[in-house]
């Protein structure tokens, strides 16, 4: 160093500056001891309070009560902060449930491995400065030796780094496992999977959240670890290193010229978190508008209407491309900026940290000779290499991390609106009268559910999810026994009651008296076929296991099948363990008769037939309906066919304007009057035609 400086002195710039120049140095050489351990305590001292502070701010956040999420999403923001920092700890109680968890013990082993990879690299760094060193000496043998331990190290460090990849997927599939058994529990309970599709509209499409999102977040997360916390072990482990090599002060200077860098990187990144989660938005709307033209292929097809569901998919998918643009070019720069600052930038201080040996006398390091030097160049250049190239997947994973705070984004988003809508909180957008100040009260209002034998509504409003009042306050009741009809004009309220008496729409005001759900059975016009064998269609929602519990066998299913004269199907469809699309291979028909063949076996209190007949002849409805009542089934029926009349003893019937009338039904005198209604109608149609035809006749008589 002293040689370094003298030649520098005798320069004229430096001239007038080199005694005090010298004069530190050899100040700094006295007190060098107690400076470094000074910048030790000192930086351990920063990094403990950087630490209490982020807790003392976490611990503040945790305590603040979470706002209920907005319905637009578009303008959240989402980045690293105390909100992420909140979201993730939850979601990672849930994939890692405790210490004793086989994640936790696959995470140990997994950390076990990054350890050892690391300890194996800075030995290998060192192992290839001896094999240079020895290869310029021209010593043969110890280079042979070299190459001997180059391949023996070779064998643990490949299955270390085959393992770590192995660790890393397999963490990533137990997060997943356990996130998406977790979304389960809670999707398909308390009638949350409806209640999320048709009372709220925070979620459009919670089958891409639970598929794909679940997917990435586990698979960042298990990524971020890896990706983490061997790099930040390796630039402590390389840097401590350096330091025995080159000083302390290369290693320090070294490292606050990479802080400050890395500031000013961190501060030009984008926010790729935001743009994450807005890209799986637009990938989940794009995703629905093609499911929405399956299940309405048939209507567009008959509508012809092709081009326009062209157009809105074309819309919807040229927004997603836009936004995938705008995230490719908003990397352009940034990827611009990252390479500079890290390969060349940082490269450059490398090259300057490594010579220091050579140029400057380092205490505890003599500058040997030529094969010496290279051996302390090429360890040196290894480790800074690797340090550099840690500290460099730390700046990446940071964008990893705002890719991470996306996915948790979406994924936190989907548990607190589960939270929310079996709290009974919706936030819907509300398209009809609810400005009016009686519906505002009514929707703010909350009725109550009471368990009973029987049904009993008591000045229930009937509600649409849009704010529609159908009916101000609604009372009637049904007994064991009793057979009601209801009736009434389209978009009066007649499934909006089935509805709300199963647990689906909300109770707005009133009380709501009624028996468990498995007393109550409910078979829509178009029933629903499970994905199954033939038997698990009657069976539905029951398993084989339950269907032997109750004593039932195949026999029985067959006989109930007979009674709706369709016990051929067995044979014809492949027998009772056959798998198909049933709601494909069978006819409409078909479909609605082992829905009530399904009614039969579960045999409840009540039953709700909502035009569950409509595709069958009238004596198959015949059949049905007078067994249902032999059974002891209590039904209530929606229907405009005057030949179910005779079924039931009471109607419900509404005007369409919000009132209604519940009584007794006579259905022959109804019938009766049904008829002489008609025929008065034919009467009053022929009306116009005798009017015209006697103007006609009296024409002529004028005429003649």
């Amino acid at each position: 160093m002293t040689n370094v400086l003298s030649t520098l002195a005798s320069s004229s710039p430096w001239r007038s500056a080199a005694p005090y120049v010298l004069q530190w140095i050899k100040t700094y050489s006295r007190h060098r001891i107690t400076i470094r351990r000074s910048l030790f305590v000192l930086f351990l001292l920063r990094g403990l309070l950087s630490i209490h502070q982020a807790m003392s701010k976490f611990k503040k956040e945790q305590v603040k009560p979470i706002p209920v999420k907005p319905l637009d999403h578009k303008n959240k923001k989402i980045d690293v902060n105390m909100a992420f920092l909140r979201q993730i700890q939850r979601l990672l109680k849930i994939v890692m449930p405790g210490l004793r968890s086989k994640e936790f013990g696959m995470l140990v082993v997994h950390s076990g491995f990054l350890v050892f990879r690391t300890i194996l690299s800075v030995y290998i760094a060192s192992l290839d400065g001896r094999i240079v060193s020895a290869l310029v000496q021209g010593k043969m043998k110890d280079f042979i030796m070299g190459i001997t331990w180059w391949m023996t190290v070779a064998l643990p460090a490949t299955y270390t780094n085959s393992m770590l990849t192995y660790m890393q997927s397999k963490l990533a599939i137990q997060f997943r496992t356990r996130l998406t058994t977790h979304i389960h529990e809670k999707y398909l309970t308390d009638m949350t999977f409806y209640t999320l599709g048709n009372l709220d509209d925070r979620i459009k499409n919670a089958d891409q959240c639970i598929t794909v999102d679940t997917m990435k977040f586990s698979n960042s997360l298990a990524e971020l670890y890896s990706n983490l916390a061997k790099p930040i072990l390796d630039v402590f482990i390389y840097n401590y290193q350096l330091s025995q090599n080159v000083g302390f002060e290369g290693v320090f200077i070294g490292s606050l010229i990479i802080r400050l860098s890395s500031m000013v990187m961190r501060k030009y990144t984008p926010s790729f978190g935001k743009m994450v989660a807005e890209e799986q938005r637009l990938e989940g709307e794009f995703r629905f508008r093609h499911s929405r033209i399956i299940e309405n292929s048939e209507e567009i097809a008959l509508f012809e209407g092709q081009e326009i569901e062209k157009t809105v998919l074309d819309k919807s998918y040229y927004a997603l491309i836009r936004h995938v643009n705008r995230i490719f070019r908003m990397r352009v720069p940034h990827g611009m900026l990252e390479d500079f600052v890290i390969k060349y930038f940082w490269g450059a201080c490398g090259l300057i940290l490594c010579s220091v040996p050579v140029f400057f006398k380092v205490e505890g390091m003599e500058v040997g000779s030529v094969g010496s030097r290279t051996e302390g160049f090429v360890t040196n250049r290894r480790l800074l290499v690797s340090s550099s190239d840690a500290v460099g997947r730390i700046m990446y994973a940071y964008k990893e991390v705002t890719e991470l705070a996306g996915y948790t984004s979406r994924v936190v988003d989907l548990l607190d609106v589960f939270d929310d809508v079996k709290a009974g909180r919706y936030q819907k957008r509300l398209v009809s009268s609810i400005s009016t100040e009686s519906n505002a009260k009514t929707l703010a209002g909350r009725g109550e559910i009471k368990d009973s034998q029987d049904i009993e509504f008591v000045d229930v409003p009937i509600v649409s999810p849009n704010g529609d009042i159908l009916v101000p306050k609604l009372s009637f009741h049904v007994k064991p026994g009793m057979h009601l009809l209801i009736v009434g004009p389209n978009g009066c309220g007649k499934s909006s009651l089935f509805r709300i008496l199963g647990g689906l729409w909300p109770v707005y005001g009133g009380t709501v008296n009624k028996p468990s759900h498995r007393d109550i059975f409910y078979i829509p016009q178009r029933p629903y076929l499970s994905l199954g064998t033939l038997r698990d269609q009657i069976l539905y929602p029951d398993t084989v296991e339950e269907m032997q519990e109750r004593g039932v066998t195949d026999k029985d299913l067959l006989d109930i099948l007979h009674v709706v004269q369709i016990g051929h199907i067995v044979d014809r469809e492949g027998g009772w363990e056959v798998e198909k699309e049933w709601a494909i291979a069978l006819s409409g028909g078909d479909k609605q008769r082992i829905a009530m063949a399904r009614l039969f076996y579960h045999s409840p209190r009540y039953a709700i037939l909502d035009e569950c007949t409509s595709a069958v002849s009238m004596d198959i409805e015949k059949i049905m309906y007078t067994h249902a009542t032999d059974l002891g089934i209590s039904l209530l029926t929606v229907s405009h066919r005057p030949s179910l009349w005779k079924y039931h003893n009471y109607i419900l019937q509404y005007d369409g304007q919000g009132g209604y009338v519940f009584t007794k039904l006579d259905a022959e005198k109804r019938l009766k009057l049904q008829e002489e209604k008609t025929a008065i109608e034919t009467k009053l149609l022929e009306i116009p035609k005798l009017e015209e035809r006697l103007q006609e006749l009296r024409e002529i008589q004028q005429s003649a």
